[in-house]
């Protein structure tokens, strides 16, 4: 079966964009993907959008967005498993091209988050947990990231600053990503003096709502070959489900699905967690970068706090991880987090990333979650 390339990457600036409504901020990562990748709008066969509608005014987002994109009458189509609606969108048009019905197709993760409040973005977050028992009790993002870093710690002995570390680093490496939220290093002292929000995480263990917009390019490999140059290929595909509430899954110190997902993606890809140069992975929370690097086996298991302590995930490390900022310092706009990731990968194994950069990156993997765990997307990439 042919594979499937990213042949154009696009990325918008994340934050508080009031300078611009979603269908701008698609506008903004589509037209920088599409000059990458050196082709007109002719050359797309679809669209496909992943978002979470109900952030935004506008129902049926994908319409405005493809009128305003001018592709018309292309088809074009929605998917949204919550925080991981950008990394769906992406495995359905490589599962569109893999199945010959298209050979390019245009992926947009966007979202416009800061029209709504804080308490009303938490109320929708929290119904993403099962709501018949858990949500109705106010359950809310971080009081569930809270319960797995309690557990974490009791288990392991997983400690707050090994929690904090992962700030620090994503922080860091978000100072030198211009398309950052916050483009800020922050210290441990400042970690640690910041507020609690749900014990044991406080203020810098939580990433920030934000609006922006992400696009990749994808197409079939004969015509990847025939458009670009630097082509980086799809090459392991998983994903998975775990139960919608927490409190059946056999533990709280890691998330099923993404086991799973990612066992899926490097069986795919034939290759295994020892070849992956560079990583991006789901840190709404330090807790859940923790977890990811343990249930991706990039370390044994309960052994995630030692290795961002070591500071092995850092450029320099055995495992750099999140060198863009991660969610934790570039934002999170829904949506668009999963295409952002893939980007950024792509960006790294063409050797683009400048400062950041990653020495003799050659595969890359993505691993994005939604809701609390019940949805995760892991995708590896390779540069020939």
């Amino acid at each position: 079966m042919t594979r499937v390339g990213i042949i154009g990457i696009g990325h918008g600036v994340f934050g508080r964009r009031s300078d611009a409504t979603v269908q701008e901020l698609a506008f903004e990562a589509f037209s920088a993907a599409m000059k990458d990748a050196g082709i007109d709008r002719e050359y797309l066969d679809a669209s496909v959008i992943g978002s979470v509608p109900e952030y935004h005014k506008q129902r049926s987002l994908p319409g405005v967005v493809q009128e305003y994109l001018g592709l018309n009458p292309t088809p074009t189509w929605l998917t949204e498993v919550a925080c991981a609606s950008g990394s769906a969108a992406i495995r359905t048009a490589w599962m569109s091209i893999k199945a010959g019905v298209h050979n390019i197709v245009a992926v947009i993760g966007c979202q416009k988050m800061t029209e709504l409040t804080t308490p009303e973005i938490l109320a929708l977050m929290g119904r993403v947990g099962e709501v018949q028992w858990e949500s109705v009790f106010g359950t809310t993002f971080p009081a569930y990231y809270a319960m797995f870093a309690q557990r974490h710690i009791h288990e392991f002995g997983t400690t707050r600053e090994q929690l904090l570390e992962v700030a620090v680093k994503n922080h860091y490496y978000g100072a030198r990503n211009h398309c950052a939220l916050f483009q800020k290093e922050i210290t441990m002292e400042k970690a640690l003096a910041s507020e609690e929000v749900a014990t044991p995480l406080q203020v810098y263990d939580c990433c920030a709502n934000a609006d922006g917009a992400a696009c990749v390019i994808l197409a079939s490999e004969e015509r990847a070959k025939e458009i670009s140059k630097k082509t980086v290929w799809l090459d392991g595909m998983g994903c998975a489900t775990a139960s919608m509430s927490v409190l059946r899954r056999p533990n709280l110190v890691g998330l099923p699905s993404a086991v799973k997902a990612s066992s899926d993606a490097y069986k795919m890809a034939g290759v295994g967690p020892e070849d992956i140069k560079v990583a991006q992975v789901h840190d709404c929370f330090t807790i859940a970068e923790i977890m990811a690097y343990e249930d991706l086996k990039f370390c044994k298991k309960g052994e995630g706090g030692k290795l961002i302590a070591d500071r092995q995930t850092y450029v320099e490390g055995k495992i750099p991880v999140n060198v863009d900022g991660g969610l934790k310092a570039k934002g999170h706009p829904i949506g668009a987090t999963g295409v952002s990731q893939t980007y950024e990968i792509a960006k790294q194994l063409r050797g683009e990333a400048g400062e950041r950069q990653v020495a003799n990156a050659d595969i890359g993997l993505t691993h994005n979650v939604g809701g609390i765990g019940q949805y995760c997307f892991v995708q590896v990439l390779r540069r020939d």
